[in-house]
């Protein structure tokens, strides 16, 4: 099975790329969903997360933007977070891949936000990168709810640069057209890792090479 890393700094387009590869039929894990279910009635880090950030749980579920508040300006207080949450996302991630091996997909998408940042790159046989360029990023940003310039500044600052990412990845998917191009990208992509000696062993690199269909 191969195994996809998708990734990208904040709108990117990356919930879209994730969307459109769900849709080609690869199963997809999205970590940012996890945390959803972690945080939320019953979740496994509800519990660690009030004791590390008093006040933040409410009626038995992580207040987000409480714990937002406490974390967002203090990189100590994120740390400790990262702490409790990383491994937790991690071990739901893992029963995923092994759930898809049982079922013996030939492929599937760990959608990571921090991918390269947490180096879960090495779990991964090729990686993905939705990118486009920074005026449009920041269009997109600030029509969201709360949004403004500085607290974009912020959350670039904490984000490994994007050029960085692109030169890490195997493969950059332009986003800045149109959600057809897109797919076009995509579709060329995993045709590309379909064509992959499906003996590839899981975790060894891929050749690295740009995105032949960009």
């Amino acid at each position: 099975m191969i195994v996809i890393g998708l990734t990208g700094s904040i709108a990117m387009g990356k919930t879209t790329a994730a969307g459109i590869l769900s849709r080609m039929g690869l199963p997809v894990h999205d970590a940012d969903a996890a945390v959803h279910r972690l945080f939320g009635n019953g979740g496994a880090a509800v519990a660690a997360v009030g004791r590390a950030f008093p006040g933040t749980v409410r009626d038995g579920t992580v207040d987000r933007d409480a714990l937002g508040r406490q974390v967002f300006r203090d990189p100590e207080a994120l740390r400790r977070l990262e702490v409790i949450v990383h491994p937790m996302v991690r071990a739901d991630s893992d029963e995923f891949l092994r759930r898809c091996a049982r079922r013996r997909a030939p492929m599937a998408v760990l959608d990571i936000p921090l991918l390269f940042e947490t180096g879960r790159e090495r779990d991964c046989d090729a990686t993905i990168l939705v990118s486009a360029p920074a005026f449009l990023q920041a269009q997109r940003v600030l029509r969201r709810p709360g949004m403004t310039e500085q607290r974009l500044a912020e959350i670039r600052a904490r984000q490994m640069p994007d050029r960085e990412k692109r030169r890490r990845a195997d493969f950059v998917v332009w986003t800045g057209l149109s959600r057809r191009e897109t797919l076009r990208q995509l579709a060329g992509i995993v045709k590309l890792l379909r064509s992959e000696s499906p003996r590839r062993r899981r975790g060894a690199a891929l050749a690295k090479r740009r995105n032949p269909y960009a």
